[in-house]
């Protein structure tokens, strides 16, 4: 008799010893399951209840898609709006302002090469506007900061697209007029009329660049060029003018 009751003892503790072990289990994946609804719940808004159904997730996966999908929209427009915010701002002359207003344009649109672009613009004006001492904060600190600011920005966009025309032409202005950099400018601005053939400014520019670096033969051609293309009186004057001085140095 004591070993039939001890028997039962022994089984009913196995019972007892197995029913918590899958209680256990069942708490752990009923647990599981809630604090993973949970954290669902918690990328909706407010007060809204965790899907606690396979159907419910995948009604959930597809409402916040949708959101996320509007979302990258309304971003992309805003980015176009403080673009077009920018380029108002620039033609009043209001180029601080229009720098604010591109790096948030450029914030929502990074991938953009036009706001890079104008960006440059902005920043070369700014720094001839820039001047005063260097000891007390303005002047040539400012306008260094501005000219490296434009000249970044306009090798962003092209580095963004390199069939973008007008950064080449902006380095082109910055390097020959601003920095004394014309070695540097020549194969943007060479790049700049393959991009935009018969552009006659892009001509005298590169003529100059020429002429700085003693490729004299090379600018001749290019007022030739201007001559045979313009109709402008005054471009056609500024070219013969040019030519003139530089056969003068090569012919003497």
């Amino acid at each position: 008799m004591k070993i039939k009751k001890d028997a039962m003892i022994g089984m009913v503790v196995i019972l007892v010893i197995g029913s918590l072990v899958l209680g256990i289990h069942i708490y752990r994946k009923y647990r599981f399951r809630d604090t993973l609804a949970i954290r669902i719940a918690e990328l909706g808004p407010p007060g809204g209840g965790p899907p606690t159904t396979i159907e419910g997730l995948r009604e959930a996966i597809a409402l916040y898609e949708a959101k996320i999908e509007q979302h990258v929209k309304d971003a992309a427009q805003t980015g176009v709006y403080w673009k077009i915010l920018a380029t108002r701002l620039q033609d009043r002359g209001l180029h601080g302002e229009a720098l604010d207003a591109l790096e948030r344009a450029i914030y929502y649109t990074p991938a953009d090469p036009a706001p890079h672009y104008l960006r440059g613009v902005s920043a070369g004006i700014m720094a001839k506007a820039s001047y005063g001492s260097p000891e007390i904060g303005g002047g040539d600190n400012r306008r260094i900061r501005y000219f490296e600011l434009a000249e970044g920005a306009f090798l962003r966009a092209i580095e963004l697209d390199d069939q973008y025309a007008r950064p080449r032409y902006g380095l082109g202005i910055l390097y020959v007029f601003e920095l004394n950099r014309p070695e540097e400018a020549i194969p943007h601005l060479e790049r700049y009329l393959e991009l935009a053939k018969n552009e006659v400014d892009g001509m005298f520019i590169l003529a100059r660049a020429y002429y700085m670096t003693s490729r004299y033969d090379g600018a001749v051609d290019l007022y030739d060029r201007i001559l045979k293309i313009t109709k402008d009186p005054k471009k056609r004057a500024d070219a013969e003018q040019n030519k003139a001085v530089i056969s003068g140095l090569l012919y003497g």
